[in-house]
């Protein structure tokens, strides 16, 4: 029940909050065609309003853009511009000729916030995405159903079974369960997106094997997805490359950082942060006893690992780093297929029939989460397209402002806000901050590590949860935003303690 009012809560403000800035804005703006039929293609537009006693001043300001121009009425000249090289230009502009108003276009702080998917858009985004899970799912999924064949998974939960019987005391020792979740766990750490969602969602349908209510989400469930969803990753390598290989320019100059792998030691300490702060809160709440020697060395090997790749990683230029992070990714997903492979041949079992089983399941959980994936990023695309989190930012850096403290953070906030609900959104946020302030600016970096420390919250409630048809949730939604939140806050700290 509480995914069904946070979804409704989303469609309410969001709708709300257009129609308040439809009501009181004299921007001309078309906010609800953008929040219904708006794409990320669309182009920029201005309008400018009886200023015809100072149009060749407005032309003139005009051709710092590449722009169209429509004439459409005595007292209204539309501009559609193709090409808004520099934020700071735009502001002056607007600030110059008052009556120049925005159409199909937001401001977050200053800076220029692109166009983003409308409701239609959206379901159609949400269809591809389905439809590119269904071969991923298919391959990994396959693979998974070697590996159950020959007796793997069983193998792997016998290893970490003395491990996860202690945090997940309701599901039985050596249960196939503990070996999907911890194909999972790796996969998330190693940044294998692609293999973590196929071993998730199996994970997710051995639980619910166990769960005795299956509308209702299990103790073993909710610890599974507060714990994936914390985030745990090892190396950020989506955004190191991305800092790395910046080609945006402001005034001509090319934006890079100038040490892109400066965030990799604050993203990965903020990512464990919140995964234990996840850890803890559940355990709390399910009264387990987390100080057990099992669980401790557990704890203690993995920070001892984690110690070990960090003075490794360190040690290495950027070009070291990434060279070693992909071969690490996609090696490791080659050794994997190798091992099973081997495996099955050692069991002698029939490698491909199994191979064609499990991914016959791949591709049912991938169709069967089309309806959740497209009700949830229905609501988000709402949230974004009506400025519902242009408001709430404004709405922090004018308080912290009023409290006389430091608002450099909060120029960095847009990646966090928007991270729970979409990782491609996310990314562009970062992106866009990184070209607003610099990629090696306060903001630019706390953009990075909030984007490194947490995952997609509500996306991974929608898919997960709708893959094996729960309904009651239970306290998973708020156990889940609270360890983002810590992971938020420890994300700053760390900011300001490395970058401040």
């Amino acid at each position: 029940m509480s995914l069904s009012r946070i979804w409704s809560a989303f469609i309410l403000t969001a709708i709300l909050v257009a129609t308040f800035r439809f009501i009181f804005s004299n921007s001309q703006d078309d906010i609800f065609g953008r929040m219904v039929t708006g794409t990320s293609k669309d182009e920029f537009k201005y309008v400018a309003i009886g200023d015809s006693a100072r149009g060749a001043q407005l032309e003139a300001a005009m051709k710092n853009f590449a722009y169209t121009r429509q004439q459409k009425a005595d007292k209204e000249t539309k501009y559609i511009v193709t090409d808004n090289r520099n934020a700071d230009t735009v502001i002056k502009l607007q600030n110059e000729f008052p009556s120049l108003r925005a159409v199909s276009y937001d401001y977050i702080l200053g800076r220029k916030h692109k166009p983003v998917d409308g409701v239609i858009a959206t379901c159609k985004v949400a269809v591809e995405i389905c439809i590119g899970l269904i071969g991923i799912m298919a391959l990994f999924m396959g693979f998974m159903g070697i590996a159950e064949k020959a007796g793997g998974i069983r193998f792997l939960s016998r290893i970490v079974g003395p491990f996860f019987s202690k945090l997940f005391p309701d599901v039985p020792k050596g249960h196939p369960a503990h070996g999907h979740m911890m194909m999972n766990f790796s996969a998330n750490m190693l940044g294998l997106d692609n293999a973590a969602t196929p071993f998730g969602l199996k994970a997710m349908e051995s639980l619910q094997e166990l769960n005795v209510d299956k509308n209702r989400a299990s103790n073993a469930q909710i610890m599974f997805l507060c714990l994936h969803a914390a985030g745990l990753a090892l190396i950020p390598t989506s955004i190191i490359a991305i800092r790395a290989s910046t080609t945006a320019t402001i005034d001509g100059q090319v934006l890079r950082a100038a040490n892109p792998t400066d965030i990799f030691l604050p993203s990965l300490i903020a990512t464990f942060v919140a995964t234990v702060a996840a850890m803890i809160i559940v355990s709390f709440k399910q009264r387990i006893k987390l100080l057990q020697p099992v669980i401790l060395a557990w704890l203690l090997g993995i920070s001892a690992i984690i110690a070990g790749l960090v003075t490794f990683i360190v040690s290495l230029n950027t070009i070291g780093v990434n060279m070693f992070s992909e071969q690490l990714s996609t090696g490791l997903i080659l050794f994997v297929f190798l091992v099973i492979v081997l495996g099955g041949v050692y069991k002698k079992i029939d490698i491909f029939s199994a191979f064609a089983e499990g991914a016959k399941g791949g591709f049912e959980t991938a169709v069967k989460i089309i309806p959740y994936l497209v009700g949830m990023l229905v609501a988000i695309s709402l949230l974004r397209t009506s400025g519902t989190f242009d408001v709430i930012i404004d709405g922090i850096k004018n308080l912290f402002a009023a409290l006389g403290t430091d608002t450099r953070f909060v120029d960095g906030l847009p990646t966090a806000l928007v991270k729970p609900m979409s990782g491609s959104g996310a990314r562009g946020m970062m992106v866009d901050t990184m070209k607003a302030y610099g990629p090696d600016s306060f903001a630019g970096r706390l953009s990075c590590i909030l984007n490194g420390s947490s995952e997609t919250t509500f996306y991974v409630i929608a898919v997960y949860f709708g893959a094996v048809g729960v309904k009651n949730t239970r306290y998973t939604i708020g156990i889940m935003l609270l360890a983002d939140l810590v992971g938020i806050l420890t994300s700053i700290a760390l900011a300001y303690l490395f970058f401040g």
